[in-house]
């Protein structure tokens, strides 16, 4: 399962978006009448166009200096830096520790499992990890499974706080042992023949049980879910007290778990089971005794995979983990063989202060460092102006990384959070923000002769999803000049 689609930061509001700034030029044509006929202030709008080049010419420069929100946009800030200070090749490791002899199959203590910020220690790689657990002859455990998360130091978080809904995957918090970004999977395949769709939970959850089937209806695939009528009050016992539209044929369902700070538990436990492993005792929270070796080390997958899954679908959760890595990120130069990670764990706070001093030793003091939140945008409070963007996207464009970023960004009517745009098929590689009031776009934009352009446009307005034609309108403007 990979990290796709859980961007949309539900109706959360960004309030003021600062004192105006000079207007440099004035807007396409094409780009004020898409805003008049959404009933959207130029105002509401900030915009640069600048060719890609660092020092490069800029074609237009709108409100360029107002701080605004980004939303999901904030993510170009949190992937590059990782990419520069961690480097693409980067890998998480978790790591299994083993406190009692093996012996005939039974390890005669407790296993321990200590994550180490892996944002995509998703459902299979789960499975292939306890798969090579086994594979160093362990088949039954006297004591526990002990899950160590002690590389994060997090405040409590509530994931209905940010906008109510905190069965969105979107709202997950992040967990130095984040196992499938916290989301539990509902698969529903209809049988017509024996007038039922049969439900699969991904993954498994020990605890956990869901119904087998749900009755089909002959109605057209609108709302499913909704047709579904859910129940997650009981979170060990959903229930479906409607019917599954044949019309829809196969779908999934990810959802966050009603119970997130069990999920790890219900899906370390769930897995083992399935597997055929044996457990003496339960699987828990706690810390790896000192003094114990490795018994393995599992590495994700590499940092320019992530940085892919989170520009391209938009994944919250990953980004909030590549922030928090950036905390015990080497200090030495990036890419140093002998580097090594910090063993205190991270805090948003030590991460953002990582930031800040990335961002000032890569483009100047003189570009306003970004207002970062969580670094995945999906805050109220980020605020960042497009003079700053455009200087990031200079700098990446001119950089070793600019194949790894550019590569992981949506491309227009192609892939991503762009699949369906109709601005021009290929025609830009760009990342989306999407709040109830903010719409962004902010990449790079492909001229006929080869050469690319820079392109920041973020609107931030009560009715700024409807300014989306306008925004598209831009892109096709840059595409077009001279």
């Amino acid at each position: 399962m990979g990290g796709r689609g859980w961007d949309r930061g539900g109706t959360a509001a960004v309030g003021a978006v600062g004192a105006l700034a000079s207007v440099a030029q004035p807007l396409p044509p094409a780009v004020e009448q898409a805003l008049t006929h959404a009933r959207v202030p130029a105002s509401a709008l900030a915009a640069v166009v600048a060719d890609a080049e660092p020092g490069g010419r800029v074609l237009l420069a709108y409100r360029a200096d107002v701080p605004v929100n980004p939303a999901s946009v904030m993510k170009l800030v949190t992937t590059t830096a990782a990419l520069d200070l961690l480097g693409p090749a980067h890998t998480w490791r978790t790591a299994v520790y083993a406190d009692g002899p093996v012996r005939d199959g039974v390890l005669a203590g407790s296993l321990f499992l200590r994550g180490d910020g892996d944002p995509k220690l998703v459902t299979e790689r789960l499975w292939l990890l306890l798969r090579r657990v086994q594979a160093l002859g362990i088949r039954h455990i006297t004591g526990d499974i002990v899950l160590d998360r002690s590389a994060f130091a997090l405040p409590p978080h509530d994931p209905a706080a940010f906008d109510g809904e905190p069965l969105r995957p979107y709202n997950a918090a992040p967990d130095a042992l984040l196992i499938n970004f916290r989301a539990q999977v509902l698969t529903f395949v209809p049988d017509p023949g024996a007038g039922v769709a049969r439900v699969a939970l991904e993954p498994p959850l020990a605890e956990v049980a869901v119904p087998d089937t749900v009755p089909l209806s002959d109605g057209p695939c609108h709302d499913w879910r909704a047709a579904l009528q859910a129940d997650w009050s009981d979170p060990r016992r959903p229930r479906f007290a409607g019917r599954y539209p044949l019309a829809c044929g196969e779908r999934a369902w990810p959802i966050a778990h009603p119970e997130p700070d069990r999920l790890a538990a219900r899906a370390v436990a769930g897995m083992w089971a399935q597997l055929g492993g044996g457990l003496g005792g339960r699987v828990r929270d706690g810390t790896v005794p000192p003094g114990l070796a490795p018994r393995l080390l599992f590495d994700s997958v590499p940092l320019a995979d992530i940085v892919r899954d989170v520009n391209k679908f938009s994944n919250n959760v990953m980004a909030q983990h590549l922030l928090l890595t950036l905390a015990r990120a080497p200090r030495q130069p990036p890419l140093r063989p002998d580097a090594t990670v910090s063993s205190v764990p991270a805090t948003f706070e030590t991460a953002r202060a990582v930031l800040r001093d990335w961002w000032v030793t890569r483009l100047g003091a003189d570009v306003p460092v970004p207002v970062v939140d969580n670094g995945a945008g999906l805050s109220r409070g980020a605020r960042v102006t497009a003079n700053a963007l455009m200087h990031l996207l200079q700098w990446v464009y001119a950089s070793p990384w600019m194949p790894e970023l550019m590569a992981s960004l949506p491309a227009a009517g192609v892939d991503g959070t762009l699949r369906r745009s109709a601005m021009g098929r290929g025609l830009a590689h760009l990342k989306t923000g999407s709040l109830a009031d903010v719409q962004a776009l902010a990449g790079y934009v492909h001229l006929p002769d080869g050469r690319r352009r820079v392109l920041v446009a973020i609107v931030n307005h009560p009715q700024a999803r409807a300014a989306r034609p306008a925004i598209d309108a831009l892109v096709q403007w840059a595409a077009g000049q001279p």
